[in-house]
């Protein structure tokens, strides 16, 4: 399963998207550096290390929406399940195949930063990559068995990708409010916060730019967001196999 799911995103549009991109953002970095005055390789790097670690989010998230809502679409997943093949399998399969496309993407757009940046961030940069496409997929794949519909399921994606982007800084805004700190609405408010904080990976911590422009992060970090990235995908591949199971088809 894992090795047919490769197979199908290498013989779709899927390697295109991915080198256009990669190409796309090489051309603005390129702008970007004439325009600076001073430090223009930081410039160039910090430009194309988050514009592209945007597109990797987008291209892995939308490709495994739209590669699970077609087998639903064309009846391809119950002849699947008609077959002698545990759901387990077929989720831990999809998943496998995901998994190995999100390292691509991040192996492939960390290839131009070993121009612009040394060779131990940019290491790390794709290391950290991999590791938040890795949840991604695994959540996208989630969404997109739970829903049967794309637009629910990206919706929900996108969503949460948001807040785990910007959980931080929720978390700090409510821990230092300009007023109302005792009044019992912020108390509910910053207790929502943390317990949401405490289900919802702070992907702000992830695939850093300041590695690449300034210095690049402890390993002993890197290691936590790695167990981190584990415990994600094994929750949300357990939660998949658990809703497709229940469901009868």
């Amino acid at each position: 399963m894992a090795r047919y799911t490769l197979l199908e995103a290498l013989r779709t549009r899927f390697p295109i998207m991915v080198l256009v991109a990669v190409a796309l953002l090489l051309q603005i970095s390129f702008f970007v550096e004439a325009l600076a005055i001073t430090e223009s390789a930081r410039f160039q790097a910090s430009i194309y290390a988050a514009g592209m670690r945007l597109a990797g989010v987008f291209i892995a998230a939308l490709y495994v929406l739209v590669s699970i809502a077609r087998e639903l679409n064309d009846k391809g997943f119950d002849i699947v399940l008609a077959l002698d093949l545990p759901r387990a399998h077929y989720v831990l399969g999809k998943l496998a195949g995901f998994l190995a496309l999100a390292t691509i993407i991040a192996v492939v757009a960390g290839l131009p930063l070993l121009f612009l940046a040394p060779w131990e961030a940019v290491l790390q940069w794709i290391a950290s990559l991999a590791l938040e496409l890795a949840i991604v997929v695994a959540l996208a794949l989630f969404c997109m068995l739970t829903f049967s519909q794309l637009v629910p399921a990206a919706s929900f994606v996108a969503a949460f990708y948001l807040l785990a982007r910007s959980v931080t800084a929720i978390r700090l805004m409510g821990a230092h409010p300009l007023a109302g700190a005792e009044s019992l609405s912020h108390q509910v408010m910053s207790t929502m916060v943390e317990a949401l904080a405490l289900v919802t990976p702070a992907f702000d911590q992830w695939t850093q730019t300041a590695w690449l422009v300034n210095q690049p992060a402890a390993w002993p970090a890197l290691l936590a967001i790695g167990w981190q990235s584990v415990v994600y995908v094994l929750l949300l591949a357990a939660a998949a196999m658990f809703d497709l199971y229940r469901k009868n088809f």
